[in-house]
């Protein structure tokens, strides 16, 4: 297995076999990265053996596959959090490294560490070709959105900041308000993570976006919009779903206009991100109220599609219909392929590292809810699935916060704020 040193920290190498993993603890080694698909190629030995055989050898482990057409920024970004952490060297594989090699390369450059011009020679003064990687800088390069996905462990969750490098002006989408149900505790500790970054990068926030009412955590966009002065914004079908809990809730007084955003939304509707021109695509389904927000040639979904090795949103929430999700799916679906699309949590199937980037292309071609999938065939399949899914733990608690736009309920005489839990509201939910 030839290595090669890319830095004082990182090397590459091929296909490592598992008796040389055996080795490379006596080499120095302290951390394994491994960068190929699973099913490659029926030699490999897949992720399932290299991570036994790297905890014996007392290696750490990283997974992030990728293969030289669908890099993300993401996938960098995970590339690089793996050799930062290791407490010492650390060897990046796939095939022949290349890959390895593209995922560093493509850092420096976006850190400014190196220039898009000197990948090429870098790669070929080392034996690897890394046209790949020039050719997604180059395309990197063109007009479009940056975008910075924060990922919240506790609920799963990405968080983003959509900016146009222009004019550093930005959106917040779906920001999540922290939320600790065995102790009914708050905290604003994602939040303040997104205010730390839009000032070091010296951005504005223009809107903070709510792609519907979340089941899973508590929005936090009250509390952003109090801190930049950003106008908050969400589908008008968000009315639908304030009607329907309002019902769930027994909860008379609650406005069902959605007065709690400065904007609603209408299918179509247009608004800018600085230069940057972006739409609104009513995407129910997995709720009501759910929309894709396009800025430039990126989608943001949130639970209407997950990763292509993730599936699609479930469609049993009150109001939900797999039927009309099969729908809007198609309707994303149609945006070109080199779309690029941002999902709204994501599970780490095989325990890879976190991913929410992935294409128009790859979910027609990988997604396995999708691909040669007939409308009838989706419907049966996220009926049945459904069926055996409990409900998010904090469904109950989020939904009053998050048709309130993220307003906490307002204190009583004691000062302390109390949520509202209605029993057996939810029936027919399999028990976890």
């Amino acid at each position: 297995m030839p290595i090669t040193a890319i830095s004082e920290k990182l090397s590459v190498s091929t296909q490592p076999s598992i008796e040389d993993i055996q080795s490379l603890r006596d080499k120095g080694f302290k951390t394994l990265i491994n960068n190929r698909p699973d099913d490659e190629d029926p030699a490999q030995p897949g992720t399932q053996a290299e991570s036994q055989e790297a905890k014996h050898c007392g290696l750490s482990y990283a997974f992030i596959p990728v293969t030289a057409s669908t890099i993300t920024e993401a996938d960098v970004r995970a590339f690089q959090r793996a050799v930062d952490e290791s407490d010492g060297p650390v060897l990046g594989h796939c095939k022949t490294g290349t890959r390895s090699l593209s995922l560093y390369l493509i850092g420096e450059v976006l850190d400014g560490r190196m220039s898009a011009d000197e990948v090429v020679e870098f790669g070929g003064s080392r034996g690897y070709d890394i046209s790949a990687a020039a050719r997604w800088l180059e395309k990197q390069g063109a007009h479009r959105p940056q975008v910075k996905g924060f990922f919240d462990k506790r609920t799963w969750s990405v968080q983003y900041v959509v900016s146009d490098p222009a004019t550093s002006k930005c959106v917040i989408i779906d920001p999540v308000l922290d939320f600790d149900e065995k102790s009914g505790a708050t905290a604003t500790v994602n939040a303040d993570a997104i205010l730390d970054y839009v000032r070091d990068q010296g951005l504005t926030v223009e809107w903070i976006l709510d792609t519907h009412p979340h089941a899973d955590h508590f929005s936090a966009a009250q509390y952003l919009k109090e801190k930049t002065g950003a106008k908050t914004a969400i589908g008008e079908h968000v009315v639908d779903v304030q009607k329907l809990w309002k019902g769930i809730y027994n909860w008379p007084e609650l406005a069902n206009d959605g007065s709690q955003w400065d904007r609603l939304f209408a299918h179509g509707e247009t608004f800018k991100v600085g230069y940057i021109d972006a739409k609104v695509l009513y995407s129910p389904g997995h709720t009501l109220a759910s929309v894709t927000y396009v800025v430039g040639d990126a989608a943001f979904v949130h639970d209407t599609l997950f990763m292509p090795d993730s599936g699609t949103a479930r469609a049993d929430f009150p109001g939900g219909d797999a039927r009309v999700l099969w729908k809007s799916i198609q309707d994303i679906l149609a945006l070109p392929d080199e779309t690029r699309i941002f999902t709204g949590h994501d599970y780490q199937p095989g325990g890879r590292a976190p991913r929410w980037e992935s294409s128009v292309a790859d979910q027609k071609k990988f997604n396995p809810h999708l691909a040669g999938v007939t409308e009838e065939e989706f419907v049966a399949l996220r009926t049945k699935r459904d069926k055996t899914l409990p409900m998010p733990k904090l469904i109950l608690h989020a939904l009053q916060v998050n048709i309130r736009s993220g307003r906490l309920p307002e204190p009583e005489a004691n000062g302390k704020r109390y949520l509202k839990f209605p029993l057996d509201a939810l029936q027919g939910a399999a028990w976890e």
